[in-house]
Formats: structure tokens, C-alpha cells, sequence
């Protein structure tokens, strides 16, 4: 009998050897910065906030990650400590693959480290779009940007067209301005038929254009 291809999505979604699969409420914490970094993360389903603080007790986000993206990696490389915090944002299923046993299947499973690699690469590429977004994009376009992301437009798969409640603090915090321009700013894109609100925040398409076609906006606010 043929055997089968190993699928590293089906492998992720299934309790084993060094792998377990648990379930978190929002605003759960999945691990804390400072925490033992022995273990690598799936995110199976729902969103997951990633937090760092600082020594003078100052917060930043550094990333919303959801479904079909690894975190935690950094104790493959030697990380000894989690630089960072963890929490659900939603209700979340969420894959842990221990340290040795993630170092054997990217060892022995091409197909997991083909997997692995090529979400790296696209979190490096997403991290010089955050930076380039930082430095030449007003706070209204890194919101704009923010939400599509949220919503998952630019990567595969179908968008979420409504999208997780998320506090406007956090939106601002990501946005690296204040809650009170990102509430004007909401309500803006609300006028501007780009979102809606209806038992959801839903993003529409349209609010591409301000991004891939540097649409003005009428409002300029940094």
C-alpha cells in the first residue's frame, strides 16, 4: 500500500506525541513575556494578540496573528525566555507542539519545515510593511491598513467580512495614535461606506482603494 504524503495542517490538528490542543477563552493568556520559551504555537482557529512591556511598564502590540499562523518559534532558535505575551483576542483553538518534538518533525517533514519557512518569510515581509507603514503613512491609512488586515484581505482564503470585536484602545495602540482619532476615524470610514456596523465591524473592499491606490481621504491627521 502507497503511503501517504505527510500533511503537516492534519499533523497540527491532532493531539500526539508532544502536541497537544487546547481551547482558550478571550483575553485568556497563553503565556506570558518572561515565561520558559520550550514549546511552538499553531493558531487552529480565532485571533491571538501578542504584547510586549516595557521596563518603565509601557505596552505595545507587536502583532494580531489568526488561523494558519506559528508563534512562539523563537525557542527554536535558541530563545531561552518568551519575549513577549500572548493572549486570545476571540475564543481560540490553538495547537502546542513541544521543543523536541517540533525540532524532529521539521527534521524528519520537509512538508512541515516547507510550512513553517514560508510563514516566516511572510511575517519578515509583513514586518517591513509594518515599518514602512510607520514611517510614511498617516494614522488614518495605518488603521485602514490595520483593519483589512484583521479582515484578512492579501492573504489566502476568502475574507472575514466581519471581523472580531475589538476594543478601540487596542486598534489605537496598534495604530500608534489615540482612541479618540480612532474613534473619528471609524466614524469617517462609516460616512465613507468602507465599514459598517451591524451586529459586527465589517470591513468592505472598497477600503483597498485607500491603500493600494492612495486614495486621498479628506481628513489629514497624523
Amino acid at each position: 500500500m502507497k503511503k501517504a504524503l505527510f500533511d503537516p495542517k492534519s499533523f497540527l490538528a491532532k493531539v500526539g506525541t508532544g502536541r497537544t490542543i487546547a481551547e482558550y477563552r478571550k483575553n485568556q493568556q497563553i503565556f506570558a513575556q518572561g515565561d520558559p520559551a520550550d514549546s511552538l504555537f499553531y493558531v487552529q482557529k480565532g485571533k491571538v494578540k501578542r504584547t510586549v512591556v516595557s521596563r518603565h511598564g509601557k505596552e505595545a502590540i507587536l502583532a494580531v496573528i489568526g488561523p494558519g499562523d506559528f508563534f512562539g518559534e523563537g525557542c527554536l532558535a535558541g530563545q531561552q525566555r518568551r519575549m513577549s505575551t500572548a493572549v486570545a483576542l476571540t475564543d481560540c483553538s490553538i495547537a502546542r507542539v513541544e521543543k523536541t518534538a517540533a525540532i524532529k518533525v521539521i527534521r524528519d517533514q520537509p512538508r512541515f519545515s516547507e510550512l513553517l519557512v514560508s510563514h516566516l518569510l511572510s511575517r519578515n515581509i509583513r514586518i517591513e510593511e509594518d515599518l514602512v507603514d510607520l514611517l510614511f503613512n498617516s494614522s488614518e491609512k495605518r488603521l485602514a491598513r490595520i483593519l483589512l488586515l484583521l479582515a484578512n484581505f492579501g492573504k489566502s482564503g476568502k475574507p472575514e467580512q466581519v471581523i472580531p470585536k475589538i476594543s478601540q484602545e487596542t486598534l489605537a495602540e496598534m495604530v500608534g495614535t489615540t482612541r479618540a482619532r480612532v474613534s473619528f476615524f471609524m466614524n469617517k470610514f462609516r460616512k465613507l461606506g468602507f465599514v459598517t456596523y451591524d451586529g459586527g465591524l465589517e470591513v468592505h473592499s472598497s477600503l483597498l482603494n485607500v491603500i493600494l491606490h492612495d486614495e486621498p481621504l479628506t481628513i489629514r491627521q497624523k
